[in-house]
């Protein structure tokens, strides 16, 4: 029974951390003072990877102290996100209607936070929603920005 927990916990483990995003972190604030590690918000910026000329700004809290520095802290649930035009914008190719387009580790194994984008064809509007969750439970906790697509260009959709 033990072995057979471990082998799913390390499963778990390796599934989530194929889906993680990588963010670049643009800067950080400490929060509250730790001798091993403060706390901080951090601001990362995650281009999305089939819209060229959008890129996504995401501010959350993250653990500091020894098991912030060692991977192993429950991030707090809170986030906030800002996407912006930031170059002409291309399409890669359509994009579904709605579709998860980042996560990120926000515990060691249960706990992620995703960044949805919908398409809102009817204003031609890129819509992105940041919102975290458990392997169990999600949270209410959200944030939403939209970004419009300039007119005479279509967003090609699946």
């Amino acid at each position: 029974m033990k072995r057979s927990v471990v082998a799913l916990a390390a499963a778990l483990a390796t599934l989530c951390g194929a889906g993680l995003a990588h963010a670049e972190e643009i800067a950080s604030v400490n929060t509250n003072f730790r001798f091993t590690g403060s706390d901080r918000v951090s601001v990362e910026a995650y281009d999305d990877p089939l819209v060229q000329g959008v890129t996504c700004y995401v501010s959350r809290a993250r653990t500091g102290g020894v098991k912030g520095t060692l991977g192993i802290a429950e991030d707090p649930t809170e986030a906030s996100i800002a996407c912006r035009q930031v170059g002409p914008i291309r399409f890669a190719q359509p994009l579904k209607l709605k579709t998860d387009v980042f996560s990120a580790g926000m515990s060691f194994i249960f706990k992620t936070l995703h960044v949805v984008r919908i398409v809102d064809a009817k204003r031609n509007t890129l819509v992105y929603l940041t919102y975290s969750d458990r392997i169990a439970t999600g949270s209410p906790k959200n944030s939403v920005t939209a970004v419009p697509v300039p007119e005479g260009t279509t967003i090609p959709v699946k």
